[in-house]
């Protein structure tokens, strides 16, 4: 059985928005839905599993009955941190099967990139998708900086996805400031990941920069 984690637990700081940014329409759908539905066409018998702080959970309710949007999914409860919310989210997945874990403000992933993570973790147990990196990077370093080789640096997109086992176990441990993603806690086990190609569209929107850049891609 395969599932998804959408993980939406913003408060849309940056956004500068009244609302938190998952639920900011994008061409006139918010963008959670659109998340949603992305992976619905991917695998119409995919488990969607939506982690949403307890306090949004009403409103998304009352969006999902404004917008008549009936995709079949199960709400978790978001937690302290992305890792503690990721947790609270495995707490409804059952192995043996496959579990990607995707950031609910990334609507525009391509079906080829969630293909080939879920193709590749299937014996691989463990992918990530990234970009290269095309700007100029510079590392800070002693009141100065100096320019570092970005063809050594890859971008971090979702969805990552692994084993179900393995994520369950690793997220078993204890929580560590470092881990910022969850290719790091099942880095933390000893396990290696596997890097494939992403999409560069696949945008993680969290300022109003990014959603005018969502408008164009609508």
């Amino acid at each position: 059985m395969d599932y998804v984690l959408v993980v939406a637990g913003g408060k849309g700081l940056r956004m500068g928005a009244d609302i938190p940014k998952q639920f900011l329409p994008v061409g006139g759908k918010p963008v959670l839905m659109r998340t949603l539905e992305t992976f619905y066409a991917y695998n119409r018998d995919i488990r969607s599993i939506l982690v949403l702080p307890r306090d949004q959970q009403a409103y998304w309710a009352r969006l999902c009955e404004e917008y008549h949007f009936s995709l079949p999914h199960q709400v978790a409860d978001g937690g302290e941190t992305r890792f503690h919310s990721v947790r609270n989210g495995l707490s409804l997945v059952s192995g043996p099967g496959l579990v990607g874990v995707h950031d609910g403000v990334r609507p525009f992933v391509s079906q080829e990139v969630i293909a080939r993570c879920y193709d590749l973790a299937r014996t691989e147990k463990a992918v990530v998708p990234v970009v290269k990196v095309v700007e100029t990077v510079r590392r800070l370093s002693g009141g100065g900086s100096q320019t570092v080789d970005r063809e050594q640096y890859r971008l971090v997109q979702t969805p990552q996805v692994f084993d179900i086992d393995l994520l369950k176990r690793a997220y078993a441990q204890p929580y560590a400031p470092s881990f910022t993603d969850d290719a790091s806690v099942v880095e933390a086990l000893g396990v290696p990941v596997v890097l494939t190609e992403g999409n560069r569209e696949n945008i993680k929107i969290t300022t109003p920069f990014d959603l005018k850049m969502a408008a164009a891609l609508i």
